[in-house]
């Protein structure tokens, strides 16, 4: 297999890159980058999960960047008859110039990348949702103009989104409350990696996050493939949901942050999400520019400043 580079999580680039991959999607964001690297290539889209931003984003990238996007979901492969993940990563390989996987299991990611002789890029697994924080530090750099010594608190489920602010405070300069009813805390090995930073601490108190903090960020209490959990999770959850008492906590200047899609009056209240502080539809939008700074960088070649 021809050796290539993937983006299945965070770390997958260094600190030095990762700051290169946002000034990349700041001149993109700008629109100070016209470049077109991946001219005549082709890029595969493979959906296993549903997806509004992740879709158009990629698409709209991909295309932008000159590249012909190709959305599959499992009614387009083989793999919703059962097909080994791997064996359809060896056929794709031979006929797309770089892959995105949205899916379930992080491990089937992981598996795409071990035989895939092109790039693979993670757009959302259980366990991480690296291109979605990408967007977020983008957010953050764009209104508060530095990540550096920033407080970011996190309010709500230690899910995939948990785990990826993990692995950001991990490799960049700011600080992360996590604020998770007990039984719901992020991963245990990617938290503990991060903690030994001394950057990310752990509480069960969402007022306590939220003091002081620059940014205030969450997400639904029940995603995708735990519905059935719901009821229970709303009662977990109930002194979780980010409202204007909450964010009255958190600096003069602070911004709020979801990922979306809300519930609005679940995790966040209308006031909060539609309010002066919010800035969740520019980091929508963010999406777009940070991942074509990192189609552009493994697919095309692009060179980081």
């Amino acid at each position: 297999m021809t050796e290539h580079r993937d983006f299945l999580a965070i770390p997958d680039f260094s600190t030095d890159e990762l700051e290169g991959l946002l000034r990349l999607a700041r001149r993109m964001q700008r629109g100070e980058y016209r470049a077109r690297p991946l001219e005549g290539m082709a890029f595969a889209m493979l959906f296993m999960k549903s997806s509004t931003r992740t879709r158009v984003s990629f698409e709209v990238g991909a295309w932008q960047l000159g590249a012909h996007p190709i959305f599959l979901t499992p009614r387009d492969v083989q793999l919703g008859r059962g097909e080994a993940v791997n064996d359809t990563a060896r056929v794709l390989d031979r006929m797309v110039d770089g892959m995105m996987i949205r899916t379930f299991a992080h491990a089937d990611v992981e598996e795409f990348a071990r035989y895939s002789a092109v790039p693979v890029i993670n757009g959302l697994t259980d366990l991480q949702h690296p291109c979605q924080i990408l967007a977020d530090l983008l957010t953050v750099q764009q209104h508060l103009g530095t990540l550096r010594r920033k407080r970011v608190a996190w309010i709500g489920d230690g899910n995939n989104m948990a785990n990826s602010w993990c692995d950001a405070a991990l490799m960049l300069d700011f600080d992360l409350v996590l604020a998770c009813p007990a039984g719901y805390d992020p991963d245990p090995a990617i938290l503990a990696r991060a903690q030994a930073t001394g950057r990310v601490t752990l509480v069960r108190d969402p007022r306590a996050a939220a003091e002081g903090a620059d940014v205030v960020t969450t997400d639904v209490w029940a995603s995708m493939g735990q519905e059935e959990e719901q009821a229970v999770r709303a009662v977990s959850f109930r002194e979780f949901r980010v409202d204007e008492a909450l964010m009255a906590r958190a600096r003069p200047e602070a911004i709020f942050l979801h990922c979306l899609p809300a519930h609005r009056g679940e995790e966040v209240t209308p006031g909060v999400i539609d309010g002066p502080r919010s800035r969740v539809w520019d980091e929508a939008e963010n999406r777009l520019h940070v991942q074509k700074a990192i189609m552009a960088v493994l697919i095309g070649g692009e060179r980081l400043d």
